[in-house]
């Protein structure tokens, strides 16, 4: 949960007209509550099943023989991570507040665990695409997939520190007869951690990990277009999508994250610049929230070798059920014919 959400839940604003000195108000330009909670729920359901599926077929029938399964798996894992956190959101939205502080630190520290992980097996992805295709580095094989186990676990380290910050300082705080749960900074020192985390998120999305997937793809296409090698192509489309849509639904929210920035510093803070960035935190985080439950769509309509695999194993159980099935009508055949002959 970060600064943006629970400022939204405010009516009114400390940034006054010059001339009027009058409030800016920019509670009526948020998203109705009662929309964002349904959307919330919808999610959830969806990514709930959906990731969990994933899941499977990666770790019973895939299995992790490669580095691009294991970051599969933990953007798997960093979505369902989303995923459990949206009930929560939909109660807040809806101003049923839950009043302990350790729920609150809960959300807080599951949304921000979520997107830096998230980010970090994305552009994971886009690096081992970029060495198998570009670099023909899938030859070291198990060495690449150790690697990959590593990487994965050194993401994992490196998202939850840096959500520690946020986690610590979160906590229900009661302020004009409104509770939202936010950060609780130290007396004096609210202004430097909002740089701290805004910056924070900027420059893992914004200035490390999109230049990154941006040079990456950009050479795996060259040397795809060039070899024009069918195999090839399939290899890269799932995680391209994947790429693109991650793009889609978090670089808005970390564009708005700047303009927030740029506000801390006293720049684009007139009543006018102030309500249409609120208003856009207000649209981009929730975006931003509902990709949780893209990617197992991503999977089910681009990913054919998993989708190829999810059919297998569903077509085993079929057939296994259709044999179950027609042994308990045989049996129960046999049973009567018995009966009968007995009389």
């Amino acid at each position: 949960m970060d600064e943006g959400h629970t400022e939204r839940m405010e009516t009114t604003y400390n940034y006054y007209n010059l001339p009027t000195q009058e409030p800016c108000i920019t509670g009526d330009l948020t998203l109705n509550s009662h929309v964002k909670s349904a959307i919330f729920c919808v999610v959830f359901a969806l990514g709930l099943v959906g990731n969990i599926i994933i899941l499977w077929v990666l770790l019973k029938v895939m299995h992790l023989k490669t580095m691009t399964n294991v970051c599969l798996l933990n953007l798997a894992l960093s979505d369902l991570l989303m995923v459990l956190s949206l009930p929560f959101w939909a109660l807040y939205v809806q101003g049923h507040y839950i009043t302990a502080n350790a729920m609150c630190k809960a959300m807080t520290g599951i949304y921000q665990v979520g997107f830096y992980s998230g980010i970090l097996f994305v552009t994971l992805m886009s690096v081992d695409r970029y060495l198998v295709i570009v670099h023909a580095v899938a030859v070291l094989g198990a060495k690449m997939l150790r690697y990959g186990v590593v990487v994965s676990l050194v993401i994992w380290v490196i998202s939850i520190c840096a959500a520690l910050p946020e986690v610590i300082f979160a906590a229900m705080v009661t302020e004009d007869n409104l509770t939202r749960c936010q950060g609780n900074y130290p007396l004096g020192s609210a202004h430097k951690w909002k740089l701290f985390r805004n910056f924070s998120e900027n420059t893992v999305a914004l200035f490390i990990s999109l230049p990154i997937i941006a040079f990456c793809y950009i050479r795996v296409l060259m040397v795809v277009q060039k070899t024009k090698n069918s195999k090839k192509d399939r290899a890269i489309k799932l995680i391209l999508a994947i790429v693109a849509v991650f793009v889609v639904f978090w670089v808005p929210y970390n564009v708005v994250v700047f303009l927030k920035t740029l506000q801390q510093f006293d720049i684009l803070n007139s009543c006018e610049a102030s309500r249409h960035i609120n208003m856009a935190m207000d649209l981009t985080e929730t975006i931003a929230l509902t990709h949780c439950c893209v990617n197992p769509v991503i999977y089910a309509f681009v990913g054919e070798k998993f989708r190829k695999s999810l059919t297998s194993v569903f077509s085993k159980y079929i057939v296994c059920l259709k044999v179950y099935q027609s042994t308990s009508i045989h049996s129960k055949v046999s049973e009567n014919d018995t009966s009968n002959t007995a009389l």
